[in-house]
C-alpha cells in the first residue's frame, strides 16, 4: 500500500462525530434500561473431570478489547483447581471480574468451563445477544465496573454490582442494524490480522533463507567479533537524586519493540554519570531474567540509552550493520533459548560463551544493506495495517460510544 493510499485509509476511518444524529441513532423510541434487565448471569455448573468438556478458559486465555478467544487449555492435561465449575456455551459471553479495566470481553465459540471468577452471561428477551459484548465493552460500561470494583491488590466486580449499570436500549430492530455494523467492523479487523500474520510469515520465512544460504555459502565469524559488548548495570536506587530526569535507562521490561525510542524509567545527570551508555544505534540482548523461559528480547537503540545489568549490548564495528545483526538473532532466537541455564537463585540466564556456537555470516555490506532492504518493505507492510487497524478502532469505539 503506498503511502497516499495509507493516508486516505486513516482519514476515511476517522470517526464520524455526528453519528449520533443518523436515522439509526434516533432515540426516540430508545428505553434506559438497568443492565441486569436484559442480561442473565448463568451459574450452570459442570465437573470438567465428567468427560462433558474438552476446553477449558482461563484469565491468561482472554484478550483486552477482543471479543474473539484465541487460546484455550485442553481439560485432562492437568488439575485445574476447584474454582473451574462454571460451565459456558457457544454464543455466551465471558467477562473477566478481576482488573474490569483489562476489558476482558469474549464471544465463546465453542463450550467448555472457565473459572467461577469469569462471569457467564447471556442476553434476555428484548437484547440482542450478538449486541451484549459491545455494549460491554464501551467506556460507560467499564468506567462503572471499575468504579464498583472491590480491592486494591487484585479489584474484582461481583454480578451485583453490575447489574443495576443504566444505559439506553435501541428497539430491536436498530439493535440488528447497529450490531450489524459493529460485527463487519469486527470482520474487517480479522481480515487486516490475518494480512498481518501472512506478512510476518512471510518475513521469516526469507529472514531463515537468507541466514541458511549465508552459514553455507560465506565465511563466519564469532558473534564476539561483530563489535564491542558492554555490560549494563543499575544506579543506586537508595539515592533518589539518581532517578529524577529523562535521560532514558533500558530494563527488560522496555523490551517489547524492534526499535527502542524510550523507556519506561529515567535517569538524571547525575545517574547518567553513575550509569553505562551506548550509542543509538546499538543492539540489546536480555541474558537474565523468567523471560527467557519463553522469550529472547532484542531490539536496536534509536537514541542514546543507558541499560542494566540484566542485558548486553553489542556496539557493531564497522563490518555489521546493526539492522542486520538484529535480524540474525531474531533468526537464533529458538536455538539461542535452548542454551538458557538456571542459577540458584531460579533465575533464567544466557552467558556469552553460550552464542559463540552460532556461526556469524561475513556478508558485505552491499549484501547486508540489500537484505535489510527487504526486510523494511514487510516492516511497512505492518505498520500500514497496524494503522489501518487503529483507525479502525477508533471508530468502533465511537460507534460504541455512540450506542451506550
Amino acid at each position: 500500500m503506498s503511502q497516499a493510499s495509507a493516508t486516505l485509509v486513516q482519514h476515511s476511518m476517522s470517526p464520524n462525530p455526528n453519528w449520533a444524529q443518523l436515522p439509526l441513532f434516533d432515540r426516540s423510541k430508545w428505553e434506559t434500561v438497568t443492565f441486569g434487565d436484559v442480561v442473565k448471569c448463568l451459574k450452570e455448573q459442570v465437573d470438567p473431570e465428567s468427560g462433558e468438556v474438552e476446553r477449558y478458559v482461563a484469565g491468561e486465555h482472554m484478550d483486552s478489547a477482543d471479543v474473539h478467544i484465541r487460546r484455550w487449555g485442553t481439560v485432562g492435561d492437568g488439575y485445574l483447581g476447584p474454582a473451574f465449575i462454571r460451565r459456558f456455551r457457544k454464543g455466551q459471553v465471558l467477562y473477566g471480574s478481576r482488573r474490569t479495566y483489562l476489558k476482558k470481553v469474549s464471544v465463546a465459540d465453542f463450550d467448555g468451563v472457565t473459572a467461577n471468577t469469569t462471569l457467564v452471561l447471556e442476553a434476555k428477551e428484548g437484547l440482542l445477544q450478538d449486541l451484549l459484548p459491545w455494549i460491554m465493552l464501551s467506556d460507560k460500561f467499564t468506567e462503572h465496573s471499575v468504579r464498583e470494583s472491590k480491592g486494591s491488590v487484585n479489584p474484582y466486580i461481583n454480578w451485583s454490582d453490575i447489574a443495576w449499570f443504566e444505559f439506553a436500549l435501541p428497539p430491536l430492530d436498530q439493535q440488528r442494524r447497529i450490531a450489524e455494523v459493529l460485527w463487519a467492523v469486527d470482520e474487517t479487523l480479522e481480515g487486516y490480522r490475518a494480512v498481518g500474520l501472512a506478512n510476518h510469515s512471510a518475513q521469516v520465512r526469507l529472514r531463515e533463507a537468507h541466514f541458511e544460504r549465508a552459514v553455507q555459502e560465506t565465511d563466519t565469524v564469532s558473534v564476539a567479533e561483530a563489535g564491542k559488548w558492554v555490560t549494563g548495570n543499575t544506579p543506586s536506587r537508595q539515592d533518589p537524586a539518581n532517578w529524577t530526569g529523562e535521560y532514558p535507562w533500558v530494563s527488560p521490561k522496555d523490551m517489547k519493540v524492534d526499535v527502542l525510542h524510550d523507556t519506561e524509567d529515567h535517569l538524571s545527570e547525575q545517574g547518567v554519570d553513575l550509569a553505562t551508555v551506548v550509542p543509538a544505534g546499538s543492539l540489546m540482548i536480555v541474558v537474565r531474567g523468567m523471560i527467557l523461559a519463553h522469550t529472547f528480547p532484542v531490539c536496536m537503540t534509536a537514541r542514546d540509552m543507558a541499560f542494566n545489568q540484566d542485558m548486553k549490548t553489542l556496539i557493531p564495528n564497522d563490518r555489521f550493520k546493526v539492522e542486520y545483526m538484529f535480524h540474525w538473532f531474531k533468526w537464533l532466537s529458538k536455538p539461542i533459548l535452548g542454551k538458557t541455564s538456571t542459577t540458584s537463585h531460579g533465575t533464567k540466564r544466557l552467558m556469552m560463551d553460550d552464542f559463540t556456537d552460532f556461526p556469524l555470516p561475513q556478508t558485505t555490506i552491499e549484501g547486508q544493506e540489500r537484505f535489510i532492504v527487504h526486510m523494511k518493505q514487510f516492516d511497512e507492510v505492518a505498520q500500514t495495517l497496524e494503522n489501518a487497524q487503529k483507525a479502525l478502532l477508533n471508530q468502533r469505539m465511537a460507534l460504541i460510544a455512540s450506542v451506550t
